[in-house]
């Protein structure tokens, strides 16, 4: 049956998106918070899983390992097997997959069942967090795309903020398997809302290239990507290295109840939302300055837990320094990657989505091997080294990031989501200029940049 919402047209659709469309975006949202709160909820029950499996818990830590290398293959590869059918089944579809990963996650009686469930949820994983950002900008008005998409993409951070402590809660109450539970029933919810809720998404007719089809240089072929992919792929590593085990630490150093840990993770998740508004903000003006001030900021947050966690307030003041830290740097990191590659987003954005979530998995294995030999303070001071060493990486290997260019980024983008770039605004028949320096006039140039009759990408940039 058709749902009904309308689905708009890129040429001559309509100016107004209905609320019928936000609610689709917004259910759309709802899904990638569901599936990456699945992945991240270990972090909040890590020790009565472990005692309810029979597992040590660096061995229950690695579950986040094994769902973030699952997803990462297939983010970027379920799409392309997907030829002509209908993107809305297929995230319904995903949904039921997700559902399935967190059931048998709930009766799982030993570790072999926990890596088969926690397999079956990257898949599922991967096909929701890959499509959502391609189908969002398609269930409303063009000038509404880039907020749809940010919306859309918001709950893969407001997961790891809030969907935690929110499972936390639900785990202390009824029990770890419980929480998982809860996490299946609200992912068949979903399917089912996505197919009521969504218009039906047939393949697009075309992929999205450069206007000019012109050939840029690879992203990786760009200093400042480098630089900023190396230091992301240190930091969130030392990020999930320390936080996975954050239960332990605040059980075992600090000597917190089940009520206080989930409270403080609370505080974690409310700071790390105030953190990405203010990150996003500042990084519009200095991108690659306001990715080192965050660096700088999960550093010490660790090395405070690390140095006085035994105490509680220290502790609540590392907590809320490193949930303010952490929750800037996806949408820092994102306009950061964005400016420094503008004619080729779309890759750039992919790469970076890729190595953030490879860089989760190897947090994850690299914290349960320390924990495992070490401890939990040597963890403490491993993470807090690894953040180290990508702050030296970003002082010493990047460049000033441009603070102008012909794109125009959207920063008020909900936690973790994407930044979407536009072009400003501009009649239909204006055609971009054939240099990035600004417009001093409206004038045209007379040689077209866009072969006739096609028309350009809203993300496309001019060549160099």
């Amino acid at each position: 049956m058709e749902s009904p919402a309308s689905l708009p047209d890129a040429n001559a659709g309509p100016t107004r998106t209905t609320a019928w469309q936000w609610l689709s975006v917004t259910v759309l949202a709802l899904a990638t918070f569901v599936v990456v709160t699945s992945e991240m909820l270990p972090i909040g029950v890590l020790t009565p899983m472990a005692d309810g499996l029979g597992i040590s818990r660096g061995a229950a830590g690695s579950s986040l390992t094994v769902t973030g290398l699952v997803a990462a293959v297939a983010a970027p590869t379920v799409p392309r097997l997907l030829g002509a059918l209908d993107r809305r089944v297929v995230l319904a579809a995903a949904m039921v997959v997700v559902a399935a990963g967190n059931a048998l996650t709930a009766v799982a009686d030993d570790f072999g069942l926990l890596v088969v469930a926690r397999v079956i949820l990257g898949i599922g994983m991967g096909a929701v967090w890959g499509l959502a950002s391609a189908v969002a900008p398609r269930l409303v008005a063009p000038r509404n795309a880039a907020l749809a998409v940010s919306l859309a993409i918001g709950g893969v951070a407001a997961a790891s903020v809030v969907g935690v402590p929110l499972g936390t809660l639900v785990s202390n109450a009824f029990g770890w398997r419980a929480a998982f539970g809860a996490l299946a029933v609200c992912a068949v919810a979903l399917a089912a809302a996505l197919l009521l809720a969504l218009p039906r998404l047939p393949r697009p007719s075309a992929p999205t290239v450069a206007a000019d089809g012109a050939d840029a240089a690879s992203p990786l072929r760009i200093r400042p990507v480098r630089v900023g992919l190396v230091l992301i792929l240190f930091l969130v590593s030392a990020h999930f290295a320390a936080y996975t085990y954050a239960r332990p630490v605040l059980e075992e150093r600090t000597g917190l109840t089940p009520g206080a840990i989930a409270a403080f993770l609370l505080v974690y998740g409310l700071f790390g939302l105030v953190g990405n508004f203010a990150a996003g903000a500042l990084a519009a003006r200095r991108a690659r300055g306001t990715v080192l001030a965050l660096t700088v900021g999960v550093g010490a947050a660790i090395a405070l837990l690390a140095l006085f966690g035994r105490w509680s307030v220290p502790t609540g003041v590392g907590i809320a320094l490193w949930g303010v830290a952490y929750g800037g740097l996806s949408v820092a990191g994102q306009i950061w990657m964005t400016r420094s590659a503008p004619h080729r987003v779309e890759q750039v954005t992919g790469i970076y989505v890729g190595v953030f979530t490879a860089a989760i998995a190897l947090g994850a294995f690299l914290g349960g091997t320390v924990v495992e030999a070490f401890g939990i303070t040597a963890l403490l001071w491993s993470a807090a080294g690894l953040t180290a060493a990508a702050l030296v990486v970003g002082l010493l290997g990047g460049g000033r990031t441009p603070s102008t260019n012909p794109t125009v980024l959207t920063t008020s983008a909900a936690p973790g989501a994407p930044i979407v770039p536009t072009t400003p605004a501009a009649s239909t028949n204006t055609t971009v200029p054939s240099t990035p320096t600004a417009l001093t006039d409206t004038t045209v140039p007379s040689t077209p940049t866009t072969p006739t009759g096609r028309k350009p990408c809203a993300a496309a940039a001019p060549r160099d």
